[in-house]
Formats: C-alpha cells, sequence, structure tokens
C-alpha cells in the first residue's frame, strides 16, 4: 500500500512514539521510511544572520541520525529548512518533493481547540498535506 513514508521528526518523545508507527507500517509494506527534520530560524526581514530556534539542534540531529542508523539501509534522513512556524510547510514540501504516500507525525496532546490557541504543526500539517497524515496521539 505504501511505497514512501515520511516520518516528521522534531527529536521529541512525541515523535518517538510515532516512529513506532512509521517503521510497523513501512516494514509491512516494504516502504522506504524517510526521516524529515524541520530547521527553524529566527531572524526577521533583512536579517543577515539566522540562529535556530530549539538550542538543543545539534543533540537533536544527532539522536536522529542514529534512530535512522538503528533502522538500516531502508531509512534515510532529510533536513528542511524553514522559518519560524513553517514546519509544516516545510513538511509537506519534503512530501511533495519525494513521492511520498503518508506523513507520520506525534501530537503532543493539545486539544484541537487549544492546537488552535497556540498553534502546532501537526494541526497545519492535517490541512495543507499532499498526502494521507497518521498523527500519533500521546499515551
Amino acid at each position: 500500500m505504501f511505497k514512501k513514508i515520511i516520518w516528521a521528526t522534531d527529536g521529541s518523545e512525541a515523535a518517538d512514539r510515532a516512529l513506532t508507527y512509521a517503521k510497523s507500517l513501512a516494514a509491512a509494506d516494504g516502504a522506504k521510511l524517510l526521516a524529515v527534520h524541520s530547521i527553524e530560524h529566527l531572524g526577521g526581514p533583512g536579517s543577515r544572520g539566522a540562529y535556530p530556534a530549539d538550542l538543543e539542534e545539534d543533540e537533536h540531529q544527532a539522536k536522529i541520525k542514529q534512530q535512522v542508523a538503528e533502522i538500516g539501509s531502508n531509512a534515510e534522513f532529510k533536513v528542511v529548512v524553514g522559518g519560524v512556524s513553517s514546519a509544516a510547510h516545510a513538511l509537506a514540501d519534503a512530501a511533495k518533493e519525494e513521492g511520498a504516500d503518508l506523513i507520520v507525525v506525534g501530537t503532543r496532546g493539545h486539544t484541537a481547540f487549544g492546537g488552535l490557541l497556540v498553534g502546532s504543526v501537526t494541526q497545519r500539517l492535517l490541512h495543507i498535506s499532499p498526502c494521507p497524515v497518521l498523527a500519533v496521539p500521546p499515551t
């Protein structure tokens, strides 16, 4: 059913929960698993330098690379770059470019109303994704 599955990850526990589902679905269908990590940068219009919004960015990438290595040759790692609050768009663009059949992403447990108030990558991704999105809730 699936040929290419994107696991959207920010290195969080929520993303780790989603990885379990992404690996299972990929294994069941012999699909390629692509771990996509979006880096958001701080910086306003005309700024000459942008700083990562996440101070632990290097640690998150190292963790994700290790997780991908443990999966094996059927998995790859891709970093996409966007501005603040554009991670959902960067992930949707990656899904389109890669021809993904599914995006698997974790949620942080916000209610639908809370997601509207505070903004949510998953919430936005559900509306703009070019393919189905599996949103894995907290346990």
